[in-house]
């Protein structure tokens, strides 16, 4: 029973002391001035300086002198600064150790300042050698744990969870509250859930009423005691588990969705019914449960981000978002089952022991302090002016949200996914500025509207729509400080070229052919819009009549090609194979494989030569295939 944190013997509460009190040093008291005599105690009140450590005088001058060494400064601003005052002795060593003395290396010219440096510089390292660190130090240095430790003489001490404890009690009420938990009953509320698993229940962890024999009278007799009851119970409890999470995958579908976009299988849709499943499940056993949840001294929550907002901030939430209840499992936890928040209550309520004696503890806490970093020395002198650091904007709510409009408009422009764009710019277009609205910087895009990005990206349907639906201005310049000038000259070959350094527009940064007779099929349809052959640089209008002239002509020049093809193909026709003209060859072939002398490795060279031995039949196919390679060669360079 004594390992139970509700259920602790009485002699032990009583006996127990905070761990933070046992381990704290005492502090070193300064040290205590030199014993004076008799003769000069009586003379203190006359001729003595109290500062200087009672230091006496035999007149009035030497009293004088006294007070304006450098001695008596020195004394003066220390104990200012809360330090000790020193014997005359010590403070010639003191002046000793710096690299020029007080008195010797000041010159005629500044024997009335220099004095006063050297003693600053005195009291200043002074200062530094005996600042104590802070107590905000103390506190980031000493290490924090979830255990609250107790110590009972001699040589015992338990450790408790602080998440037992209220929130926000200062760590010297711990104690106290201790003692108050040994008495009625409490009851906790338990919740896992990861992994689509969820496990929940409500436990009795401690009953004031029936605690087993008293501890403080152990030689009490009784004739029959009653069967003391477990110092955990569990009263309800329930599982769940729904399919919510893909082997591998790395977290539920909702998180999966959100990271790369949602699935568009078949298990994805299970799993996504499957979180809403358990998500229901959870709240339905909650909203059953809601009598003994609100009786409940503790809520125990092991739950991800997520999956947390499955217990509060709901309409109709039995557990609310800030209740002072709410406590979160300080240790590792295990799969979400039945054992696994039996094993999390025994953990929970199970007293942690350990056996040092104080004269350990202390040795423990001199070696904790000696391993603290020591604080840095303030220099005396204001240090030399560091560069000014800019730190970034902090932004609002309602300027990352226009940021990421951009960001999404801008990735469905470069990507060319019109119909995503129509229904976005439908939603978001006239809060985001119009179609010619300037691209934002930070954005670091190199144009400024989106027409000139989509033509740059060699989009033609999306700069079709732009132009013909949204009626974008096509004269709008490039920044010539966000464009690089230099284009391949195969892209530039058919657009109008611009000295460098002047300016541009959106047909100037088309990059292909498409692009480009958008822009002039535009300036045709519409020559009313816009300036098209002045400001916006469109070399000429492309109406239907010249894009079907121009049709018809490249029909042609491929007619053409091929009826020549047709006709070569026919003149270099074979005549009829004859038999002695086969044997012939293959005499020759064979006289050929005779002839002696050096030869190069990969047989005989030229054209000529590497049908030697072939049939008059084979000769013909193979200068067939040539041509035909020829001619399709030529017709895909007619066709670019």
């Amino acid at each position: 029973m004594a390992n139970h944190v509700y259920n602790l013997p009485v002699p032990l509460l009583e006996s127990l002391t905070p761990r933070n009190f046992v381990g704290d040093l005492e502090p070193k008291l300064p040290s205590s001035p030199p014993p004076t005599s008799v003769a000069s105690t009586s003379a203190a009140n006359s001729r003595s300086c109290n500062i200087c450590n009672g230091a006496t005088f035999t007149d009035v001058e030497d009293q004088r002198q006294h007070y304006r060494s450098d001695w008596h400064r020195y004394n003066v601003k220390t104990r200012l600064n809360g330090g000790q005052a020193v014997s005359e002795t010590e403070f010639s060593k003191l002046v000793d150790a710096l690299e020029d003395s007080i008195s010797g290396s000041a010159s005629e010219e500044s024997d009335s300042e220099d004095p006063d440096d050297a003693v600053d510089t005195l009291v200043s390292k002074a200062t530094r050698n005996n600042r104590s660190p802070s107590p905000d130090q103390i506190k980031a240095a000493t290490p924090q744990t979830a255990i609250a430790w107790f110590h009972a003489p001699p040589a015992t001490q338990i450790g408790v969870y602080k998440a037992l404890f209220d929130t926000g009690m200062h760590q010297s009420d711990y104690l106290g509250q201790l003692r108050q938990m040994q008495h009625g009953e409490r009851t906790w509320a338990m919740f896992m859930v990861a992994g689509g698993h969820f496990a929940g229940a409500i436990v009795r962890v401690s009953d004031g009423a029936d605690r087993g024999p008293n501890d403080s009278e152990p030689n009490s007799q009784k004739k029959k005691q009653k069967r003391p009851k477990t110092d955990t119970e569990v009263l309800k409890h329930k599982t769940f588990h729904r399919y919510t999470t893909r082997r591998k995958q790395g977290g539920s579908q909702s998180v999966n969705d959100n990271a790369k976009g949602p699935a568009k299988s078949a298990g994805a849709l299970l799993r996504r019914y499957g979180e809403q499943a358990l998500r229901d499940d959870i709240r339905n056993l909650i909203q059953d449960w809601a009598e003994d949840i609100n009786a409940c001294e503790r809520i125990w929550i092991r739950a991800s981000a997520s999956n947390r907002k499955i217990f509060v901030d709901y309409d109709g939430c039995v557990i609310q978002k800030g209740d002072g209840r709410l406590r979160t499992f300080p240790f590792p936890t295990r799969r979400p089952t039945q054992s696994e928040v039996s094993r999390c209550l025994i953990e929970l309520t199970r007293v942690k022991t350990s056996h040092f004696t104080e004269e350990a503890l202390r040795a423990q806490d001199e070696a904790h302090l000696a391993s603290r970093p020591k604080p840095k020395p303030i220099p005396s002198t204001a240090p030399a002016a560091s560069p000014v650091k800019f730190k970034p904007v902090k932004l609002s709510k309602e300027e990352e949200f226009v940021r990421e409009k951009w960001s999404r408009l801008l990735e469905m422009v470069e990507k060319g996914r019109l119909e995503p764009l129509k229904s976005f710019w439908e939603r978001e277009g006239e809060s985001l500025g119009g179609i010619d609205a300037p691209i934002p910087e930070w954005t670091g895009e190199k144009h400024a509207t989106l027409l000139q990005m989509a033509a740059y990206a060699g989009h033609d349907v999306v700069v079709e729509w732009l132009l013909e639906v949204l009626h974008a201005n096509p004269t709008v310049d490039v920044p010539l400080n966000r464009v690089d000038q230099d284009r391949d000259s195969d892209e530039a070959s058919d657009s109008s070229k611009t000295a460098k350094g002047s300016r541009r527009t959106a047909y100037d940064v088309a990059r292909n052919r498409a692009v480009r007779d958008v822009f002039r099929r535009c300036a045709g349809l519409h020559p009313d819009w816009w300036d098209w052959f002045g400001a916006a640089k469109v070399p000429s209008a492309l109406s239907k009549e010249m894009e079907n002239d121009r049709d018809d002509k490249k029909k042609a020049r491929r007619k053409g090609l091929k009826d020549k093809v047709r006709e070569r193909e026919a003149k270099a026709k074979p005549p009829e194979p004859n038999p002695e003209l086969e044997t012939l060859s293959i005499t020759s072939s064979n006289t050929a494989s005779i002839v002696t002398g050096p030869q190069r490795l990969g047989g005989a060279a030229g054209t000529s030569e590497s049908i030697a031995g072939l049939t008059i039949e084979m000769r013909a196919k193979v200068e067939r295939e040539r041509r035909a390679r020829a001619a399709e060669a030529r017709l895909a360079a007619l066709a670019k």
